[in-house]
């Protein structure tokens, strides 16, 4: 089985950066889509970016221009990198992959527990 860890998450000021990490553990699977969600308290949860694995970016509007996504395969590792953040961006942040187990010759869709981002002064 696929499981997703993901790290980073914490307390930030207006402006702050930081950066978010999501762990691939298991065998017997090939990654594809990469995406980070977020979920903000009484809201849906929602988009922020995606990765394909032939890098292939793209990203939410209020997030565009601030946020960076990124995945290293090798080691099994993707990264949300955060910047100019805003009281706004306060969320739980989920990292999800599409990945297909290569022995039951079938696709899954997997989430991560989630890590707290609060943007506060």
């Amino acid at each position: 089985q696929v499981q997703l860890v993901e790290s980073g998450g914490t307390s930030v000021q207006p402006g702050g950066s930081l950066r978010l990490s999501c762990v691939v553990s298991g065998s017997g699977f090939s990654l594809n889509t990469m995406a980070w969600y977020r979920q903000a308290p009484g809201k849906q949860r929602e988009l922020v970016a995606s990765i394909t694995n032939d890098g292939t970016t793209d990203y939410a509007d209020f997030v565009r221009g601030r946020f960076s996504i990124s995945r290293d395969d090798a080691n099994k590792t993707a990264y949300l990198q955060m910047s100019n953040l805003k009281p706004e961006d306060t969320a739980v942040y989920y990292c999800h992959y599409n990945v297909f187990y290569t022995y039951r010759d079938k696709w899954d869709s997997i989430w991560g527990q989630g890590t707290q981002v609060t943007v506060s002064s």
